[in-house]
C-alpha cells in the first residue's frame, strides 16, 4: 500500500497483548483502527492505553460467532466506508496432556483460534475485495512445532497456518494479499502470564506492530505469505 494514512484496519482481540501493540503502531502512522473484544470493559481500558481521541473505533465481538463478526464489519463500514486491513489476532491457549485436556477447553480453542479466523475472513472478504486489501492471521511457531501438552493449541495453530496459506491462493486473484505471522515467545498476558522485566528477552507486542507495518508497506508485487519470528536470544534459565 503506497500510502497508509487514513487506511482502515480491523484487529480482533485488540484490547490487549499483540492486538493492542499492533493497534498502537497503526494509529501512530495515521491509520484508522477498529479493535474488537468480548467485553466493553476491556475495550474501554484499551482506549485509555491507546490514548487515541480520533481514528479509533471500539467494537464488541466474539469471533466464535459469525453474526458478531458480520455486525463488526458493518459498524466499521458505517463509520469509515471502507476496510483495507484485517488482523485476525484473537486466540486462546489451554495446555495439558491430551488425556487430561477437557472437551470444553478443546472446543474453546477450536472455536476461537480456528473457527474465529474463518468467521473474520468470511465477514470481511467482500469489503477486502473492494479495497484490494490485506488479510493477516496471527498464528504461532506452534503452527509448525508440536510439543507435549499442546494437542489442542498445536491443532488450531497448524490449522491456522494451513487455512491462511490456502486462502492466500484463493484470494490473490482479487488482489487481496494474505499472510500469516508465526511468533515465538511474546511478552503478553497469554497463558496467565503477567508481563514484567522477566519478559524483556521476549518479542514485544509493538515489535509485531512494526512487522505488520512493514508488510503493509511491502511493494504490491511481493508477498511474504508466511513469516516466522522469534526472540533473538532465548531466556537463560
Amino acid at each position: 500500500m503506497e500510502n497508509l494514512e487514513n487506511k482502515v484496519a480491523y484487529i480482533t482481540g485488540g484490547s490487549k497483548g499483540i492486538g493492542l501493540g499492533v493497534a498502537k503502531k497503526l494509529l501512530q502512522i495515521g491509520m484508522k483502527v477498529a479493535i474488537s473484544g468480548r467485553s466493553w470493559e476491556s475495550l474501554e481500558k484499551a482506549k485509555l492505553l491507546l490514548n487515541a481521541p480520533v481514528n479509533l473505533l471500539l467494537v464488541r465481538s466474539d469471533v466464535t460467532r459469525i453474526k458478531d463478526e458480520q455486525a463488526a464489519i458493518r459498524s466499521i463500514l458505517d463509520e469509515w466506508g471502507q476496510l483495507d486491513v484485517v488482523l485476525a489476532n484473537a486466540g486462546v491457549g489451554v495446555f495439558a496432556p491430551v488425556d487430561e485436556l477437557s472437551e470444553t477447553d478443546w472446543h474453546l480453542m477450536i472455536n476461537t483460534n480456528l473457527n474465529g479466523v474463518f468467521n473474520t475472513l468470511k465477514a470481511s472478504v467482500d469489503a477486502l475485495k473492494r479495497s484490494k486489501g490485506y488479510y493477516i492471521t496471527l498464528a504461532s511457531l506452534a503452527g509448525t512445532n508440536f510439543f507435549a501438552g499442546g494437542t489442542g493449541y498445536n491443532a488450531t495453530k497448524f490449522g491456522v497456518v494451513g487455512f491462511t496459506q490456502a486462502a492466500m491462493l484463493d484470494l490473490r486473484k482479487y488482489d487481496i494479499k494474505v499472510s500469516t505471522i508465526m511468533p515465538g515467545s511474546v511478552a503478553t498476558h497469554f497463558n496467565n502470564n503477567l508481563p514484567s522485566e522477566k519478559d524483556n528477552w521476549k518479542i514485544q507486542p509493538e515489535d509485531i506492530g512494526e512487522l505488520v507495518v512493514d508488510l503493509l508497506k511491502m511493494n504490491p508485487r511481493t508477498l511474504p505469505s508466511k513469516i516466522e519470528v522469534r526472540p533473538t536470544r532465548p531466556d537463560k534459565k
